[in-house]
């Protein structure tokens, strides 16, 4: 079994490459986002858009002049990518649909008790052979159920169970609204009519660890958020699929110094990794004099994949990062909505953008930096592309640093360097 025993900076250094968190690590466009999607498996979704949605977040740190029209277009109209459910509520290539055969199987096996919400779904058919895309505010009717987390209209019940059997498919949002449409219409033939590709509960649960360990980079067999999201695999069966992944070289064990546990990767990243160790040798990732990475930095979502397992990036980065929307204010140590700002191979700082639709402001509320972190000349420029490129994002026409932060955090020169780029850009 080929193991490999890597120092944090060589851990930290292979984590950003795989997930393109390097200078030039995407090139702009469309094949860009689906290259990255495919290569982690999914980003998640989320519906809070404070300063954008958690994909679009993911996506304008990697891929340069993104704006969220790309990605609508390979969601709803190129039919690329796919609105679904992996991890939570996620987007992954349409080309993995098969792979979550199962989980339709299992939905569909669900609710078969329940005479109102059957008698809703026919309901629902009709109408949408009759009308086309629906949400569940086009659909008639006011009876709620017990749904989810919370009691819910059974129109919308209705159409959450089609989506989740895969009768029906996001067709297109307005804002965070589903519009849904039968999926035959959606998907080709091809991908509707492909088999189980894993037909046992063991090839399954193989394929999903294998998949999970790619969405992060780095990933160590202990309960964590990088696990979310799969149905039926506990820790026993997630040990168990580690140690066949292992016996068949799907995945190698790496060590990290000052980690109690191993690490896990695919062997299809062997070769990224080793190149990130050639580069270091050469000191090609660290010139002198300079910290580690400073020629990239970008503005990372709550939810971005990099970011899964939280205990994980404390523990290799030496930050502590919680997404605090769902603390009562009185608790949050921060902020509502805090992104974390990375700066090469470390984390300087973490602010508070909100963008105010109305007026087309990003404004920055709050900053603060990480210890030891100030900014530096070398610094201004990169980080004044990660704001400008979170600015891009939001279709902001200008960038408004409150003066307190300014002041506080001595951003003086960023503030003015971020709107020099959103000018240029205008």
């Amino acid at each position: 079994m080929i193991t490999y025993r890597l120092s944090k900076q060589q851990a930290r250094m292979f984590l950003l490459h795989h997930q393109r968190l390097v200078p030039g690590g995407l090139r702009g466009g469309k094949r860009s986002i689906v290259e990255y999607v495919r290569h982690v498996g999914c980003i998640q979704y989320d519906p809070l858009s404070i300063a954008g949605h958690n994909h679009e977040l993911v996506l304008q740190a990697r891929v340069p002049g993104f704006v969220p029209g790309l990605a609508n277009e390979l969601l709803y109209t190129d039919r690329v990518l796919y609105d679904g459910w992996d991890k939570n509520m996620s987007i992954y290539c349409t080309e993995d649909w098969p792979y979550f055969r199962r989980l339709r199987d299992q939905a569909l096996a669900r609710q078969h008790g329940n005479e109102v919400l059957l008698k809703t779904i026919m309901q629902v058919r009709e109408a949408l052979m009759e009308r086309g895309p629906l949400s569940s505010l086009d659909l008639e009717g006011k009876e709620k159920m017990n749904w989810a987390w919370a009691p819910a209209r059974i129109t919308r019940a209705a159409l959450e169970t089609m989506y989740f059997r895969g009768e029906v498919s996001v067709h297109h949002r307005v804002h965070t609204r589903r519009y849904y449409d039968f999926t035959a219409n959606l998907l080709p033939e091809r991908i509707l009519n492909a088999d189980e590709p894993n037909p046992t509960q063991e090839q399954y649960n193989d394929w999903y660890v294998l998949r999970r360990i790619g969405s992060i980079g780095l990933l160590w067999n202990k309960s964590g958020d990088g696990w979310l999201g799969i149905s039926g695999l506990k820790s026993k069966e997630r040990t168990a699929a580690v140690q066949r992944l292992l016996l068949n070289d799907s995945i190698r064990e790496v060590h990290v110094d000052g980690l109690k546990l191993p690490l896990y990767m695919r062997s299809l990243d062997a070769p990224e990794l080793e190149a990130v160790l050639q580069r270091e040798a050469a000191g090609a990732d660290n010139p002198a004099g300079a910290k580690s990475g400073d020629g990239f930095a970008a503005a990372l979502a709550p939810l971005d994949n990099l970011l899964w397992d939280r205990e994980l990036i404390r523990q290799l980065f030496g930050f502590h990062y919680r997404w605090e929307v769902y603390k009562p204010a009185a608790e949050r140590e921060f902020g509502y909505y805090v992104l974390p700002l990375l700066c090469g191979d470390r984390f300087a700082a973490r602010f508070e953008p909100v963008m105010n639709r109305k007026n087309g402001v990003l404004s920055i509320n709050s900053w603060w930096w990480e210890p030891g972190e100030t900014l530096t000349a070398d610094m201004v420029p990169v980080i004044a592309d990660a704001i400008s490129s979170l600015a891009r994002c939001n279709r902001a026409v200008s960038v408004a640093f409150r003066p307190e932060v300014i002041q506080g955090c001595g951003l003086q020169e960023l503030s003015d360097a971020v709107n020099d780029l959103c000018n240029a850009q205008a």
